[in-house]
C-alpha cells in the first residue's frame, strides 16, 4: 500500500527565519497551529498530539491521585443560571452572548460554576453523597478585548476545570489541599520549574485561593517572596511595609469609594508614585466598600455620593492613609467645603499600595520582599457557599435537617493551551521548539536517506516500535527528497527530544542526538549505566559537556531501544 500524503508535513527549515519569528508565529510556521483570527486558533496534528499528551497527564493525576470523576458540560449556558449569581451583568464584558430563535439568552461558557451547581442539584440530596470532585477538559470562551501572546491569552482556549462538593468547610479545605497536591504532581511531571503563590479570590468568591506559575522574565504577572518566611503571594495579595514609615514627602494621590450603604465617602490616600492595591483597600475597611463601583473614576463616585446624600453637612467621611505618607506630604484638596469635623473617621498605619522590591514582608514583619515575573498556569479556590446559596444547593444532614445546610464548594482550573503556549515561549532556542518529554508530540525521530538507507531506516523503526514507550511516538514524516541534515534540523525545530540518525557508514551502529533543554538541569544518571554497559552496547558519547546544546550517543542498533528509553527517563 502506498504511503498517504501528509498536507501538514514540514518540508524544510530556514534557521535564520526561525530565530526571527515570535513564538506564536513559530508555532504556526512549524504547523502546530493555524491562526484564523485574533485569539482564535485551529490545532493541527502536531499541536493536537502535544495537547492530547498534556490532557492525558492531567487525566491520570486527577483520577489516580485525587479520585476525580470526569464529565463534560455543554458549551452554551443559560442566562437564567447566571442571573441567580448576578454574574450575567458583573462579568458581562467577558462573555460571548447570543440568543436562540425563541429569544432566549445564552453565553458561551467562560467558566462553569453555575452549570455544575445546577447539575449537582439533581444528585446531591444527603450528606452521604459527599465529598467528591468532578472535572472536565473542554473549550472555554472569553471575549478578550486584546488577545495577545498567541495561546497565552486567546478568546477560545482549552481548560481543565474541576469542582468539589463537601458538607463542611473543613472537608472542603481538605479537598483543596489534596487538589493542590495533585497539581504539584502534574507540574512536576513536566520537569520545568514552577512556583505556588497565595492569591486573591477576586470575583470568583470564597476566601482562599492558590495560583501555580512558571517563573519567566517575560511573564505578565508579578509574584513576591519573603526572604524570611518564604511566603509567596501574587501582587494583588502581597502586603508590604516600607523600611521606615512616613518617609514620603511628595505628592499624594486619592481614590474615592463608597461604603456598601453609600452613606460614607471613603478617601484612600497614597503616594502618587505608587499604585493603589484594591484588595488591601477593601481589607482596610473590613470589606465595607461597594466593590461594584471600583472601576468608576473619582468624579463619578462623588456624583453618586452627592445624589444619595442630600445634606452633605452631615455626611460621613473616612480617610484611609497609607503608612508611607505623613502630615507634611502634599495632599490633594478636599472636594467638599461644608462639613462637620466630627463626622470624619481616620485609619492609618496600614499599607494600601502594591508592594515593591526591598520592602518588609507584612506577614512575618522581618523578611525582605523580592519580586519575579511569571506566567499563571493554574488556580485553585475554596468557594464556600458563594454559588450553592444563590442556587439553593442544600443537603440533608444526619438529623434529617436540610435548612441552611448549603454545600461547601471549591473550583480548580488549569489552562491547557496556556501551558503549551508558555512552554513554547520559555523553552525555545535558536534551533526551534524544545518540549518537555511528557508532552512532546513525538519522543524520537528517525532520520536517514531514503534512496540508499530505506531498508536500514525501516529496520530501526520496526525495532523501536516493539517498545511500548516508543510505539506510536516515532516521527518519520520527512520529505523523500530531504537531506539528512535537513531532517535533523526539522526534528530539532519541532522540539523532538531524540533524533536517531541512520547511515550506511556507521551501520550497524546508529547515532542518537539529544536535544537539550535550556532550563531545568538534566540528571546524568544514565552515566552510571553507560559505565557498566559501554562495552556490551558498543556505546560511545561525544559532545556531552554542559555548554553544548546537543549530546550525541553512538550505539549498536541491537541496544538502541535500551539506550533511548534510558535517556528519555532522565530528560
Amino acid at each position: 500500500m502506498s504511503r498517504l500524503l501528509n498536507p501538514f508535513q514540514i518540508k524544510h527549515i530556514n534557521k535564520t527565519v526561525l530565530k526571527q519569528l515570535s513564538t506564536p508565529d513559530l508555532l504556526e510556521h512549524l504547523h502546530f497551529v493555524k491562526k484564523t483570527q485574533s485569539g482564535l486558533f485551529q490545532y493541527l496534528p502536531l499541536g493536537k498530539r502535544t495537547i492530547d499528551k498534556l490532557n492525558n497527564l492531567i487525566h491520570s493525576k486527577l483520577q489516580n491521585e485525587l479520585g476525580a470523576i470526569q464529565l463534560e458540560l455543554g458549551t452554551l449556558s443559560s442566562k437564567k443560571l447566571w442571573d441567580k449569581t448576578e454574574r450575567w451583568t458583573k462579568q458581562g464584558n467577558e462573555l460571548f452572548k447570543l440568543k436562540d430563535n425563541k429569544g432566549n439568552d445564552f453565553c458561551l461558557v467562560a467558566t462553569c460554576e453555575e452549570d455544575i451547581t445546577d447539575l449537582m442539584g439533581n444528585y446531591i440530596k444527603s450528606y452521604k453523597d459527599m465529598p467528591f470532585v468532578v472535572y472536565q477538559l473542554n473549550k472555554k470562551y472569553r471575549d478578550e478585548k486584546r488577545p495577545r501572546g498567541g495561546l497565552l491569552r486567546g478568546r477560545e482556549f482549552l481548560m481543565m476545570d474541576a469542582y468539589s462538593f463537601a458538607t463542611t468547610a473543613k472537608d472542603s479545605r481538605e479537598i483543596f489541599d489534596r487538589t493542590n497536591d495533585a497539581y504539584d504532581s502534574i507540574f512536576k511531571a513536566l520537569k520545568v520549574p514552577y512556583t505556588k503563590a497565595w492569591a486573591d479570590n477576586g470575583d470568583m468568591g470564597g476566601d482562599i485561593s492558590r495560583e501555580f506559575h512558571f517563573v519567566d522574565k517575560n511573564g505578565e504577572d508579578t509574584l513576591f517572596e519573603c526572604s524570611n518566611c518564604h511566603n509567596t503571594t501574587t501582587q494583588e495579595k502581597t502586603e508590604s511595609f516600607p523600611l521606615i514609615e512616613g518617609q514620603e514627602f511628595g505628592d499624594i494621590d486619592v481614590r474615592y469609594a463608597l461604603s456598601n450603604d453609600h452613606n460614607s465617602l471613603i478617601c484612600y490616600y497614597y503616594p502618587k508614585n505608587r499604585q493603589l492595591n484594591w484588595n488591601l483597600a477593601l481589607k482596610a475597611m473590613g470589606h465595607d466598600v461597594d466593590s461594584n463601583l471600583k472601576l468608576l473614576p473619582n468624579n463619578k463616585i462623588l456624583d453618586i455620593f452627592r445624589n444619595e446624600n442630600h445634606d452633605l453637612m452631615f455626611a460621613k467621611f473616612i480617610r484611609v492613609i497609607d503608612c508611607r505618607i505623613n502630615t507634611r506630604s502634599k495632599f490633594p484638596g478636599f472636594p467638599f467645603k461644608n462639613y462637620l469635623k466630627n463626622n470624619f473617621g481616620q485609619i492609618d498605619g496600614i499599607s494600601i499600595v502594591n508592594a515593591i522590591d526591598k520592602e518588609r514582608c507584612a506577614k512575618c514583619n522581618d523578611g525582605i520582599l523580592k519580586s519575579c515575573r511569571s506566567i499563571e498556569i493554574g488556580h485553585t479556590f475554596v468557594l464556600g457557599t458563594k454559588y450553592s446559596k444563590p442556587m439553593d444547593l442544600k443537603f440533608m444532614d444526619k438529623e434529617n435537617n436540610i435548612t441552611d445546610n448549603y454545600v461547601e464548594m471549591g473550583c480548580y482550573g488549569i489552562g491547557v493551551t496556556r501551558i503549551v503556549g508558555s512552554l513554547a515561549e520559555m523553552l525555545r532556542d535558536e534551533k526551534g521548539l524544545n518540549w518537555p518529554v511528557a508532552i512532546t508530540p513525538y519522543l524520537v525521530s528517525v532520520c536517514g536517506i531514503e534512496n540508499n538507507n530505506a531498508s536500514l531506516t525501516s529496520q530501526i523503526i520496526e525495532r523501536l516500535s516493539f517498545s511500548p514507550t516508543l510505539k506510536d511516538n516515532i516521527y518519520h514524516s520527512f520529505d523523500s527528497n530531504s537531506s539528512l541534515g535537513a531532517q535533523v534540523d526539522i526534528s530539532h525545530a519541532l522540539g523532538i527530544p531524540l533524533s536517531v540518525i541512520v547511515g550506511p557508514k556507521s551501520w550497524p551502529r546508529i547515532e542518537i542526538e539529544v536535544r537539550r533543554q535550556p532550563i531545568a538541569s538534566r540528571e546524568s544518571k544514565w552515566k552510571d549505566v553507560y559505565n557498566q554497559k559501554k562495552e556490551e552496547f558498543d556505546w560511545e558519547v561525544i559532545n556531552a559537556s554542559s555548554d553544548k546544546q546537543l549530546e550525541k550517543h553512538i550505539v549498536s542498533q541491537d541496544h538502541a531501544v535500551s539506550v533511548i528509553e534510558l535517556l528519555l527517563k532522565y530528560l
